[in-house]
């Protein structure tokens, strides 16, 4: 969503053209620094996955603050050019490459950047290797390890080995570690999540195991996520750790209380039809709509009802109104989704902007 429009530093929130994507600075700030102060204490890192901002500025925001390993993930090789182009030292692409195409462009951006990629097949660790010695430059290959997503990732730790000798044996090629990503339902409890943490990734630390007993030296374990970040850094052998929901936020993680909202899209009210209606200008295109309804920031009483692609109909609780003109914020149930919908991102502190993103990897899909 873009016609160009970059409020300048000062405008006062209830002056911005909306709808407009908004971040709450000092949440934002908040988020880096509980990462920044946990990690600070252990041999593990963040390694935060910039598919979930897509913005060169916040992923060096993020590294300055502390806590991270001084690189980022990204999900898709055109994620990775922004963040390469954007100066970020080292990327890690959390999804197999498989096109020639992407391969090309991937040993590409290994001339100025570290270039770290999952695999899971050995002819797609040997058609990196043909690649990246065609262009005299090296990858580092990460074998992925299925965990319960049922996605990518070999599926035990005999077929992990075999995958680490033939990338062991490739031109082009530094075999470099393992990763995995797992997903658990909501638990509130930490002693749940750390237990359900540790239970999933054990299969992790068995491979590693495995792959170093054949006398291959495994230096990055990189594996975690939002809901495991302070479980999965405790755990003896994992390296680095692939948070990233944390940062903007979205409801999905309102369990994960240390953590604030700082991505929201805000709005005004544009009708009040009836008693307890009311009606904003913001709707799908703005949010999405990927797992649930959004949810309004701050104003108890005031729930959304329905949505359609350009507007969003609130129901009112008995006592309370909204007016004509009134601004509200919404929170995403699924950041990704609401991030790429957008060119920009405004930085609020105080109730004034304070700072103008652009978004440069949004819409980066290929």
């Amino acid at each position: 969503m873009d016609y160009n429009y970059r409020p300048t530093v000062g405008t006062p929130m209830e002056e911005l053209d909306t709808p407009c994507l908004i971040l709450d600075m000092d949440e934002l700030d908040n988020n880096m620094d509980v990462i920044a102060h946990f990690y600070a204490g252990q041999s593990s890192k963040l390694r935060g996955h910039s598919k979930n901002h897509k913005t060169p500025a916040i992923a060096h925001r993020q590294i300055r603050r502390g806590g991270t390993i001084g690189g980022v993930c990204s999900a898709k090789v055109a994620e990775a050019e922004v963040m390469v182009h954007g100066g970020i030292p080292s990327v890690f692409i959390t999804s197999e490459v498989i096109a020639p195409l992407k391969i090309d462009r991937l040993c590409a951006l290994a001339q100025d950047a570290e270039m770290l990629v999952a695999c899971d097949d050995p002819k797609n660790a040997r058609d990196l290797s043909w690649a990246a010695a065609a262009q005299g430059v090296e990858l580092g290959v990460v074998i992925e390890l299925e965990t319960g997503m049922g996605r990518c990732g070999v599926q035990d730790a005999q077929q992990g080995l075999a995958l680490a000798r033939t990338i062991q044996g490739l031109p082009g090629l530094a075999f470099k570690g393992i990763m995995s990503h797992q997903t658990i339902p909501v638990m509130p409890d930490r002693e749940d999540r750390v237990t359900e943490a540790r239970r999933v990734i054990q299969g992790v630390i068995n491979l590693k195991d495995t792959i170093e007993a054949d006398g291959i030296p495994v230096e990055i374990v990189s594996t975690g996520e939002t809901w495991s970040y302070d479980a999965v850094g405790e755990i003896p052998g994992v390296t680095e750790v692939q948070g990233g929901s944390y940062l903007i936020m979205e409801t999905s993680y309102d369990y994960m209380t240390e953590f604030h909202h700082a991505g929201k899209v805000l709005t005004t009210i544009v009708s009040t039809p009836r008693p307890g209606v009311a009606v904003g200008d913001a709707g799908i295109k703005a949010v999405g709509m990927l797992r649930a309804m959004p949810e309004v920031d701050g104003r108890p009483g005031v729930t959304v009802d329905s949505m359609d692609p350009d507007r969003t109909v609130y129901k009112l609780d008995a006592g309370v109104e909204l007016q004509i003109g009134d601004q509200l914020a919404l929170l995403p149930p699924q950041q990704d989704a609401m991030v790429s919908r957008w060119d920009r991102f405004i930085g609020v502190r105080n109730g004034k902007v304070e700072v103008v993103w652009d978004i440069q990897a949004r819409g980066c899909h290929n």
